[in-house]
């Protein structure tokens, strides 16, 4: 067994989370280019912006499981390389079909990258440390999704929208250099991969995804949404038959039984609703409304992930003093408070009157960080990855899920405004203030859901109790 090295799984986690969270965003200023360069069709740009995030979403369970089988190094390894090399490959696409699929296979190697990571978090890491390690995972997230626009942007402008991915390239040489950091595992996990499980997952979430993603743009009324909406309906009530007959299956039914899990995950759905809401559409308003240059729009979200680096170490300090399941839901509230305040920001806001709003959701999103770690708190070691899939599975589809929720809500309350004959900026401040309340009210469910799922049970509290001080002796000697 290798002896892990805190410092460098730290670094590890956190520039993995940043560079596969990047390519969610850092193509969508560069599509227009994309599509005059290689001569695409509308068609072929949806498919070049959606298809990372369906792969990615759709794999991330057998990714969790993977992890479990084969262990948490040779997982993130065989991640990083396929995302790395499939970078490589979407910069040097020439046509659509060599880009689209370079962009499928990059989701393939994020899908392994994120379970494994996590997975490393939670039985890597001393217990003092992983609070602070999902705390910049969770900056980096925020970090990335800021960014995107404005490097996707400035990079197309500057050189050439290929770039876009070569950056990609350096930063996965890096995360491979500190792979040696992870532990290597003794002993293989006894088990094999459930494949009628795995086909089921794969197209319960490709379906969802994929419908949400095209009902957001087109409409849910568009012939293949609704098809795509039953077939996954049907997979996923086929996958839960499967996995509970199953004699290796992909998610063992028992750790849903596991109220810190499912809480968890259910909090992490809600609290993604909010916030992937927040960035995608306040860019949108920043520039439809304000009048702000895509560069300025991205740079005012920099206050946010600030927020977030500096009040994510106190968060883990007031979970041991609040308790987890208040702290959280605290931050959960600051959310929801800074989201109601920047859908009241008006026609006339400019860059400063957004701040306090943003600055409440970068702390508040702060205070959440131990909410990943509390969730696995009882899920065995052996099925880490597994429940680490089903967190980041759940945290990927609220993110689509929230884009198209917000979407839907703004585009109709919209297009009301406009046939009462409002003018087309105040129409799209009426449906984007409508749609950040009601991202407000699912934050607010999360914060109830977390008070309820993550309270302690006595023994959990005297588990962490005696581990936390455990490793403040280990600290001392």
């Amino acid at each position: 067994m290798g002896r892990a090295r805190p410092a460098a799984l730290l670094a590890l986690v956190t520039l993995t989370g940043f560079i596969t969270t990047l390519d969610n965003t850092v193509i969508n200023v560069a599509l227009p280019t994309v599509q005059r360069e290689l001569g695409l069709t509308v068609a072929d740009l949806e498919w070049v912006a959606s298809s990372y995030v369906l792969s990615f979403g759709a794999l991330l369970l057998p990714g969790g499981r993977l992890t479990d089988l084969f262990g948490r190094r040779n997982v993130l390894a065989a991640g990083i390389v396929v995302f790395t090399v499939a970078s490589a490959a979407a910069a040097l696409a020439d046509s659509g079909g060599t880009l689209i699929a370079a962009r499928t296979v990059q989701g393939v190697g994020a899908a392994l990258v994120i379970p494994a990571s996590l997975a490393v978090v939670a039985a890597d890491l001393p217990a003092r440390r992983r609070a602070t390690a999902v705390g910049l995972w969770t900056a980096a997230l925020a970090v990335a999704l800021a960014l995107g626009p404005v490097v996707g942007g400035f990079v197309t402008q500057q050189w050439s929208w290929s770039w876009v991915f070569a950056l990609n390239v350096p930063f996965g040489l890096c995360a491979l250099l500190l792979i040696p950091a992870v532990p290597a595992r003794a002993a293989p996990v006894r088990g094999g991969v459930d494949v009628p499980g795995v086909l089921l997952s794969v197209l319960a979430l490709y379906l969802l995804t994929y419908a949400l993603v095209r009902g957001g743009d087109h409409g849910f009324g568009n012939r293949p949404v609704p098809l795509c909406l039953g077939l996954s309906a049907f997979a996923a009530c086929a996958f839960t038959v499967r996995e509970a007959r199953a004699a290796r299956p992909l998610v063992v039914p028992r750790l849903l039984r596991d109220r810190f899990l499912t809480g968890g995950v259910l909090a992490q759905m809600l609290w993604g609703i909010g916030v992937n809401g927040v960035f995608f559409f306040t860019a949108l308003y920043l520039q439809r409304v304000l009048g702000f240059s895509p560069t300025r729009a991205g740079l005012a979200f920099l206050p946010l992930a600030g927020a977030l680096l500096v009040c994510t170490p106190l968060a883990e300090r007031a979970a041991r003093t609040l308790g987890a399941h208040v702290s959280i839901s605290v931050g959960l509230g600051l959310v929801a408070v800074g989201l109601l305040y920047v859908s009241g920001t008006g026609l006339r806001a400019d860059y400063w009157d957004l701040q306090p709003g943003l600055l409440l959701i970068g702390a508040g999103s702060a205070l959440t960080t131990p909410l990943t770690v509390r969730s696995l708190a009882e899920v065995p070691a052996t099925h880490t990855g597994m429940a680490t899939g089903l967190v980041s599975a759940a945290r990927e589809v609220s993110g689509v899920f929230g884009v198209v929720l917000v979407g839907v809500v703004l585009t109709r309350r919209e297009r009301t405004t406009l046939r009462a004959g409002i003018d087309p900026r105040s129409a799209f401040l009426h449906g984007y203030d409508l749609g950040l309340r009601l991202a407000a009210c699912c934050v607010l469910a999360g914060a109830l859901v977390t008070l309820v799922a993550l309270r302690p049970r006595g023994r959990h509290r005297r588990t962490v109790a005696r581990e936390h001080l455990r490793e403040t002796s280990v600290v001392t000697k």
